[in-house]
C-alpha cells in the first residue's frame, strides 16, 4: 500500500511592501522554477509543523510571522497528493538564507510573479477563488490599517 503524500508551502507576504516572496529552485523534479518555501510532510507531522520546519529548512530562521492563514489544499484526484498553500504575513520583506535547494529569491506584486512559476503554483495563484481570498485579506489588512 503506499503512503499519501501530503506537502505544505508557505506563500510569504510583507505588509510593508504587498509583495509576494518566490524562491529560485535548483535542486528537484522540476528545475529553474520559481516556488514556495515548502516541502513534504515527515510522517507524524501536522501541516502546520511541516510548513515551520520547512521554513527553517529552505530559508535560514523563522521570522516574525504575523498571521499565517490556509490559502488553498490541492488534492490529486486520485486523492493520493495533498498540498496545503498557506498565506504568510510577515511585517517587512527579509533577505532569506538559502540552502542548497535554490540559487535566487524575489519579491513581487500580486500578479507580477517571476517567471517560471511551478506549475502547481502558477495554478493555485491563477486560481479565480484563491484570487478572491488574497484580495479579501488585502481588504482587511487595509481597514485594520486605518
Amino acid at each position: 500500500m503506499s503512503q499519501d503524500i501530503i506537502c505544505s508551502g508557505a506563500l510569504f507576504y510583507s505588509l510593508k511592501t504587498k509583495r509576494f516572496l518566490f524562491l529560485h529552485r535548483v535542486q528537484s523534479k522540476q528545475n529553474n522554477v520559481w516556488g514556495l518555501v515548502g516541502g513534504t510532510n515527515n510522517t507524524k507531522e501536522t501541516p502546520w509543523e511541516s510548513l515551520q520546519r520547512e521554513i527553517k529548512e529552505e530559508i535560514g530562521n523563522l521570522p516574525k510571522i504575523t498571521k499565517t492563514i490556509p490559502l488553498e489544499t490541492f488534492v490529486s484526484t486520485d486523492e493520493k497528493f495533498k498540498f496545503h498553500t498557506y498565506l504568510v504575513v510577515v511585517n517587512e520583506e527579509f533577505i532569506p538564507i538559502l540552502n542548497e535547494e535554490h540559487d535566487g529569491y524575489a519579491w513581487a506584486s500580486f500578479n507580477k510573479w517571476p517567471k517560471p512559476l511551478h506549475m502547481g503554483l502558477k495554478n493555485t495563484l491563477q486560481n479565480k477563488t484563491n484570487q478572491t481570498k488574497l484580495e479579501t485579506v488585502f481588504d482587511l489588512i487595509q481597514l485594520l490599517e486605518k
